[in-house]
């Protein structure tokens, strides 16, 4: 009976132990995974220029709105140099877990091709493609070439001589000018910047000739009445540059499409693509994000996660065969 009595006596105590070392493992257990969902602090938003140009306004414009959509913030953080290639390094060597995040472009599939750095589209997981406009080709308004055969004119008379500001070595900027000067059989002097925003500001102040960077940069200058763009590198006009010729029209075969959009570190988890993925889309379809980028002159062209897939895959082919070709030294 005494041995009943103390059994009798301890169980309940017992019985509560027992019941807070389960509730302890079950914490333990579920803990990891409350902690580690994603996002469960803000995301670094990485652009690989200047404040200023095309890439870093698409990105504080998506950053802004995306709040309303995402958990946590979208810090955009600018890692400027080399063509774009220390920022794009910091997120491609970074842990691959969605906090440092990319905003991508064109270069992308240029930059190993030159040899300025090894990265490149292999190291990314791509999640969406923004917005997309043309290269030109522009002066300032009181340059004495008005039209582009003038200007081409010169430049076939005077070799190397016009000096035409870019986005950097072996940017976009800087391939559409070679590709000019190779197409026209003409032959400029690159001058290269560390992003769009500078190389307008070289062309406004008088230090360059020309500039190539795309007309979302150049639109404030251009309405502002300070920069006239002799023709448009795309396909047929631009709704922005409708009495602005394309360089079709004028008889060369030459169009250049400046993209911007968002990647991640290869081998993300799916988990995270997936999230990244959806508040990116739909950023995408906010009025918001549509009518500011309007404002800039951003054409909007979204592609999710697949098709933007197949855009890289498809601009780094032709890439792959056009720059051999361009005298384009970085």
């Amino acid at each position: 009976m005494k041995d009943k009595k103390t059994m009798l006596h301890t169980s309940p105590n017992a019985s509560a132990a027992a019941l807070v070392a389960a509730f302890a493992v079950l914490s333990a257990a579920y803990a990891p995974a409350f902690a580690d969902t994603y996002p469960s602090r803000p995301v670094e938003l990485v652009v690989a220029f200047q404040p200023g140009g095309g890439v870093d306004t698409t990105a504080r414009v998506f950053a802004e709105v995306a709040r309303t959509h995402f958990a946590q913030p979208f810090v955009v953080v600018n890692k400027a140099g080399a063509s774009g290639s220390i920022g794009l390094n910091y997120v491609a060597s970074a842990a691959p877990d969605g906090y440092k995040v990319a905003m991508v472009f064109a270069e992308l599939s240029t930059i190993p091709l030159l040899g300025i750095s090894k990265v490149g589209p292999d190291d990314f997981q791509p999640i969406a493609k923004f917005a997309s406009d043309p290269s030109t080709i522009a002066v300032r308004v009181d340059a004495p070439w008005k039209t582009l055969e003038e200007f081409l004119a010169h430049a076939k008379a005077n070799p190397g001589k016009l000096t035409v500001s870019n986005a950097g070595n072996g940017s976009i900027s800087h391939i559409s000018a070679a590709a000019l000067g190779l197409a026209s059989g003409t032959r400029f002097t690159h001058i290269p910047y560390q992003g769009s925003a500078p190389a307008v500001q070289a062309l406004l102040g008088g230090q360059v000739d020309a500039t190539t960077v795309n007309y979302a940069v150049l639109s404030p200058f251009v309405t502002g009445a300070k920069v006239k763009v002799l023709a448009a590198m795309s396909d047929k006009r631009y709704p922005a540059l409708d009495q602005v010729p394309t360089l079709k029209e004028r008889g060369i075969d030459l169009s250049v499409d400046v993209w911007r959009g968002m990647a991640v570190a290869k081998n993300t988890p799916k988990d995270v693509v997936d999230a990244l993925r959806q508040v990116a889309k739909t950023v995408a379809q906010d009025p918001k994000f549509q009518e500011t980028l309007a404002k800039q002159n951003v054409t909007i062209a979204f592609e999710d996660v697949d098709q933007f897939t197949r855009t890289i895959a498809r601009e780094s082919e032709r890439f792959k065969q056009v720059v051999p070709q361009l005298d384009v030294k970085n």
